[in-house]
């Protein structure tokens, strides 16, 4: 696997409940552009949202592809955390979602937030971890929690392990980077709205086909597999503590 030169693609679905957003999405995670089987890495139900809708689609998404969790922490449309202890609800969600009969493998954090005790619970979940970034969101202030990270690692905490599989590309970083020079590594992530602009969607829809072409397509499952013995191993402290 080290040699190897592969891509893969996730989704943040943040807003499953949306009619108009949930069809886009569906639909491009039917057709599998560029040979993509797309995860779906899903924003569990906050109170007051309809859970049974909720279900019913991630168990379709699941169907689909590669099934992961992502925590909104503060509410549906504010991601990182404004107080308490993240790692909790990072915990009930799960614990929630496994009571449903779902099984998510995979995880990324709202708005990129990742710590040390959010860490050790997914390791506790048995989750593969996406929320490392190969670069440095700008939205981000100085110093903000998270994990900068250019290729897959197992992360270390204590007697712990984390399988990292960081994400490389935006829509758009891809959609440059597909008719130039690429990483041996790729992993692009979009979000489920940007479905809804045809432009941007015409875009993605390109820049997949052409890095379908120019990397081996591979799911996060088949990702997940290939790396359980092979990715090598780092210390997660001075990962998070990253601020380039």
């Amino acid at each position: 696997m080290a040699d190897k030169r592969y891509a893969v693609v996730s989704c943040h679905v943040e807003q499953p409940l949306d009619d108009a957003t949930w069809a886009r999405f569906a639909a491009f995670q039917s057709a599998r552009p560029g040979g993509f089987r797309i995860a779906a890495l899903v924003r569990p139900p906050h109170d007051g949202e309809d859970s049974t809708i909720w279900l019913e689609r991630a168990r379709e998404a699941a169907a689909r592809g590669p099934l992961g969790h992502h925590t909104h922490w503060t509410s549906p449309s504010h991601a990182r955390p404004t107080g308490g202890d993240p790692s909790r609800r990072v915990r009930e969600e799960a614990s929630w979602l496994r009571r449903e009969g779902l099984e998510p493998r995979f995880f990324c954090g709202g708005g990129w937030y990742m710590d040390e005790s959010v860490a050790a619970a997914l390791a506790d979940l048995g989750y593969v971890d996406c929320t490392a970034t190969a670069f440095r969101p700008t939205y981000l202030a100085e110093g903000a929690p998270r994990i900068g990270l250019d290729a897959p690692a197992w992360l270390r905490l204590g007697e712990r392990r984390l399988l990292e599989l960081p994400s490389t590309h935006s829509l758009g970083m891809a959609a440059r980077a597909a008719a130039s020079a690429l990483p041996a590594h790729v992993h692009v992530y979009f979000h489920d709205t940007d479905l809804l602009d045809s432009r941007r969607r015409v875009a993605l829809r390109a820049g997949l086909a052409l890095l379908g072409r120019r990397r081996t397509p591979l799911d996060l499952d088949q990702l997940a597999a290939d790396l359980a013995g092979a990715a090598p191993e780092r210390d997660f402290a001075p990962i998070s503590q990253t601020r380039s």
